[in-house]
């Protein structure tokens, strides 16, 4: 028999699509199941604010009785009306190594995508530039950290051979302590601080609604040029703020916005590697995964960099350098001596530059891949 291709729908079925997932990673002890509630809120239209403005479809497909792949197509329509093009995307994406059953999945997100007036499909996006995005690469000796993706090393072949080409790398770099704090960057960020009177400030998690609101306005500002930016909304923005002040626990100190004589110019957003706690929970149970997390978190040793944005108008200054200095100095309070700041535009030539300065590893690369449909 042939592979099949099913959209599907329904409370039910996309349990079983979330599910999926496990049969694909059988044995590989890097990955790191997702947590069940957190895939079924991100996936539910009632619940993620994502879904006002875009549209998802999901497939499953099957061979011989057995299911063997999925894919999501999505179009964000805020995108398209940023970007002024007729991208599409897809999301969600696992496989068996089999190009028959990965190209039927294409043909069929290809297929809705078209129906609804795109001209490309882009991805992987799950489900937008502004969740876990990419396909690795390379850098598969390692587990993801967290909110990073993962997958076997025969996908980037899969979307080759159906003649996805590169759209753009993402570049991830580990950063030690001893490397890093060098007494060049701690003098350098002293004399930033003292130059143009930069300081920077915890967030202030008792006023999680008024601090929202300002680090929403530095993130769109600082990202609105890079290349697949779209700006959050209130709603997605609020959404996801929530979500990461539960996932942040102690560690609080980690979240801090940079200041210019008193107004906020830049902030950082970093978590600690809670994927190291995660990756015990094998079924993606909530109760075992609180029960790691609530006894786990003296073993975690690195910290993700998510955000490091300085507004445009204040870059070029070392601005970031003090925030460098600040993340590894507060990593370091909590007994954490490395990190990775990910993920990195490869032509994102003032970040990639820094992180050599830092003597970061640049040790992963994940890739966004487009087609013509």
């Amino acid at each position: 028999m042939g592979t099949t291709v099913q959209a599907i729908s329904g409370k039910k079925a996309t349990n079983a699509f979330i599910k999926l997932q496990w049969k694909f990673y059988e044995g590989d002890r890097n990955w790191v199941p997702p947590l069940l509630m957190d895939r079924r809120k991100l996936l539910n239209p009632e619940k993620n604010p994502f879904f006002k403005h875009a549209d998802m479809r999901l497939f499953i497909a099957e061979r011989d009785g057995e299911r063997v792949g999925r894919i999501a197509a999505i179009v964000n329509r805020n995108h398209n009306e940023e970007h002024k093009d007729k991208v599409g995307f897809f999301g969600f994406f696992e496989s068996i190594n089999n190009a028959d059953v990965s190209n039927a999945l294409f043909d069929a997100a290809a297929e809705w995508l078209r129906g609804k007036g795109m001209d490309t499909m882009r991805g992987p996006l799950n489900p937008s530039i502004n969740d876990e995005i990419g396909l690795l690469v390379d850098g598969f000796d390692r587990p993801p950290v967290i909110l990073m993706t993962y997958n076997p090393r025969y996908y980037p072949l899969l979307l080759e051979e159906y003649g996805f080409k590169k759209a753009k790398d993402l570049y991830a770099y580990l950063l030690e302590n001893e490397k890093v704090l060098t007494p060049k960057l701690e003098r350098g960020q002293e004399l930033v601080r003292q130059r143009y009177g930069v300081a920077v400030r915890n967030l202030n998690f008792k006023n999680l609604e008024k601090e929202t609101i300002i680090l929403k306005d530095l993130y769109n500002r600082s990202w609105q040029a890079n290349w697949g930016a779209v700006a959050m909304t209130d709603d997605e923005f609020d959404f996801l703020a929530k979500d990461l002040a539960q996932s942040i626990g102690k560690f609080k100190d980690l979240v801090f916005v940079l200041e210019k004589q008193g107004e906020p110019v830049g902030f950082a957003l970093c978590l600690p590697d809670l994927n190291q706690l995660l990756i015990h929970n094998r079924r993606g149970a909530l109760l075992p995964a609180v029960y790691h997390l609530m006894t786990g978190t003296k073993r975690i040793d690195l910290v993700r960099i998510i955000v490091l944005g300085v507004l445009p108008n204040f870059r070029g200054k070392g601005f970031d350098s003090v925030m460098y200095y600040e993340v590894l100095k507060r990593a370091e309070s909590h007994g954490i001596l490395l990190g990775e700041a990910s993920w990195v535009l490869e032509d994102n030539e003032m970040m990639n530059r820094g992180a050599k300065l830092m003597n970061a590893e640049r040790y992963k690369t994940y890739r966004i891949y487009d087609v013509a449909i």
